[in-house]
Protein backbone atom coordinates (compact mmCIF):
# COMPACT_ATOMS: atom_id res chain seq x y z
CA UNK A 1 0.00 0.00 0.00
CA UNK A 2 2.55 2.65 0.95
CA UNK A 3 4.44 1.53 -2.34
CA UNK A 4 1.62 2.51 -4.26
CA UNK A 5 1.00 5.30 -2.60
CA UNK A 6 4.48 6.74 -3.06
CA UNK A 7 3.56 6.01 -7.10
CA UNK A 8 0.94 7.95 -7.04
CA UNK A 9 2.67 11.41 -5.00
CA UNK A 10 5.54 10.25 -7.50
CA UNK A 11 3.24 10.50 -10.37
CA UNK A 12 1.42 13.51 -9.42
CA UNK A 13 4.65 15.42 -8.68
CA UNK A 14 6.06 14.67 -12.14
CA UNK A 15 2.95 15.58 -13.85
CA UNK A 16 2.57 18.26 -11.78
CA UNK A 17 6.53 19.56 -12.79
CA UNK A 18 5.58 18.99 -16.67
CA UNK A 19 2.52 20.78 -17.31
CA UNK A 20 5.02 24.05 -18.03
CA UNK A 21 7.24 24.13 -21.07
CA UNK A 22 11.04 24.15 -20.65
CA UNK A 23 12.35 26.52 -19.57
CA UNK A 24 10.11 26.50 -16.30
CA UNK A 25 9.17 30.01 -15.38
CA UNK A 26 10.77 31.35 -12.23
CA UNK A 27 11.23 34.17 -10.44
CA UNK A 28 14.74 35.76 -12.82
CA UNK A 29 12.93 33.91 -16.18
CA UNK A 30 9.32 34.78 -15.96
CA UNK A 31 6.59 34.15 -18.61
CA UNK A 32 5.79 37.28 -20.01
CA UNK A 33 2.48 37.52 -21.49
CA UNK A 34 1.17 40.96 -23.16
CA UNK A 35 -3.02 41.04 -23.58
CA UNK A 36 -3.93 43.33 -26.54
CA UNK A 37 -7.22 44.99 -25.77
CA UNK A 38 -8.46 47.41 -28.72
CA UNK A 39 -11.82 46.99 -28.56
CA UNK A 40 -14.38 48.33 -25.78
CA UNK A 41 -17.28 45.51 -25.79
CA UNK A 42 -18.49 45.25 -22.60
CA UNK A 43 -18.70 41.27 -23.77
CA UNK A 44 -15.27 41.45 -25.14
CA UNK A 45 -13.77 43.02 -22.12
CA UNK A 46 -14.86 40.38 -19.64
CA UNK A 47 -13.61 38.11 -22.38
CA UNK A 48 -10.34 39.50 -21.80
CA UNK A 49 -10.41 40.03 -17.99
CA UNK A 50 -11.67 36.12 -17.64
CA UNK A 51 -8.77 35.07 -20.02
CA UNK A 52 -6.14 37.45 -17.45
CA UNK A 53 -7.77 35.54 -14.64
CA UNK A 54 -7.31 32.13 -16.03
CA UNK A 55 -3.43 32.94 -16.67
CA UNK A 56 -3.15 34.16 -12.98
CA UNK A 57 -4.75 30.72 -11.63
CA UNK A 58 -1.85 28.27 -13.77
CA UNK A 59 1.08 30.58 -13.13
CA UNK A 60 2.32 31.22 -9.39
CA UNK A 61 2.31 35.21 -9.40
CA UNK A 62 5.91 36.11 -9.15
CA UNK A 63 6.55 33.42 -12.38
CA UNK A 64 4.27 35.69 -14.10
CA UNK A 65 4.32 39.28 -15.80
CA UNK A 66 1.46 40.22 -17.20
CA UNK A 67 0.46 43.96 -19.05
CA UNK A 68 -2.78 44.57 -21.27
CA UNK A 69 -2.16 47.12 -23.78
CA UNK A 70 -5.08 49.43 -24.43
CA UNK A 71 -5.40 51.12 -28.01
CA UNK A 72 -8.06 52.54 -30.44
CA UNK A 73 -11.54 51.53 -28.95
CA UNK A 74 -10.08 49.44 -26.35
CA UNK A 75 -8.53 52.27 -24.37
CA UNK A 76 -12.68 53.69 -23.36
CA UNK A 77 -12.65 50.20 -20.94
CA UNK A 78 -10.06 52.21 -18.50
CA UNK A 79 -11.93 55.43 -18.69
CA UNK A 80 -13.33 56.53 -15.12
CA UNK A 81 -16.79 56.33 -16.53
CA UNK A 82 -16.76 52.40 -17.55
CA UNK A 83 -18.58 49.66 -16.60
CA UNK A 84 -18.66 49.96 -12.77
CA UNK A 85 -18.05 45.83 -12.55
CA UNK A 86 -15.35 45.79 -15.02
CA UNK A 87 -13.63 48.23 -13.51
CA UNK A 88 -13.93 46.57 -10.25
CA UNK A 89 -12.45 43.63 -11.50
CA UNK A 90 -9.37 45.46 -13.55
CA UNK A 91 -9.37 47.14 -10.30
CA UNK A 92 -8.46 43.49 -8.67
CA UNK A 93 -5.98 42.49 -11.41
CA UNK A 94 -4.07 45.62 -10.66
CA UNK A 95 -3.74 44.73 -7.06
CA UNK A 96 -2.15 40.85 -8.39
CA UNK A 97 0.58 42.99 -10.10
CA UNK A 98 -1.11 42.99 -13.56
CA UNK A 99 -0.31 46.22 -15.52
CA UNK A 100 -3.00 48.22 -17.47
CA UNK A 101 -1.30 51.10 -20.26
CA UNK A 102 -3.06 53.44 -22.04
CA UNK A 103 -2.50 54.84 -25.50
CA UNK A 104 -1.80 58.29 -25.85
CA UNK A 105 -2.28 58.91 -29.60
CA UNK A 106 -5.65 57.59 -28.94
CA UNK A 107 -6.33 59.98 -25.88
CA UNK A 108 -5.41 62.52 -27.94
CA UNK A 109 -7.26 61.83 -30.89
CA UNK A 110 -10.55 61.66 -28.59
CA UNK A 111 -9.51 65.00 -26.72
CA UNK A 112 -9.29 62.67 -23.01
CA UNK A 113 -7.11 63.45 -20.58
CA UNK A 114 -5.07 61.18 -17.84
CA UNK A 115 -7.92 62.87 -15.37
CA UNK A 116 -10.41 60.50 -17.72
CA UNK A 117 -8.58 57.46 -16.49
CA UNK A 118 -8.96 55.15 -13.30
CA UNK A 119 -5.71 55.26 -11.54
CA UNK A 120 -2.57 53.41 -11.51
CA UNK A 121 -2.84 52.94 -15.31
CA UNK A 122 0.20 53.90 -16.95
CA UNK A 123 1.02 55.46 -20.36
CA UNK A 124 2.34 54.86 -23.81
CA UNK A 125 2.75 57.28 -26.54
CA UNK A 126 1.81 54.32 -29.05
CA UNK A 127 0.16 51.70 -27.81
CA UNK A 128 0.51 49.22 -30.75
CA UNK A 129 4.59 50.13 -30.86
CA UNK A 130 4.65 49.20 -26.85
CA UNK A 131 2.85 45.69 -27.74
CA UNK A 132 5.67 45.49 -30.35
CA UNK A 133 8.23 46.78 -28.25
CA UNK A 134 7.37 44.22 -25.53
CA UNK A 135 7.03 41.25 -27.98
CA UNK A 136 10.91 42.25 -28.48
CA UNK A 137 11.52 42.35 -25.08
CA UNK A 138 10.07 38.39 -25.11
CA UNK A 139 6.35 38.98 -23.90
CA UNK A 140 4.10 36.75 -25.81
CA UNK A 141 1.13 39.04 -27.29
CA UNK A 142 -2.06 37.62 -27.17
CA UNK A 143 -5.40 38.12 -28.64
CA UNK A 144 -8.37 36.83 -25.82
CA UNK A 145 -11.14 37.16 -28.09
Amino acid sequence: MKKILLLAIVSLFAYAQSTFSNPQPTFENPRKVAIQLYDSDLKKVNHNLSTIYNILKEYPQESLKVVVIAYGNGVRALKKDYDKQALTRINSLMEYDVEFIVCRNTMETMKWTEDDFIDGVSYAQAGIVELIERQIAGYIGIIAY
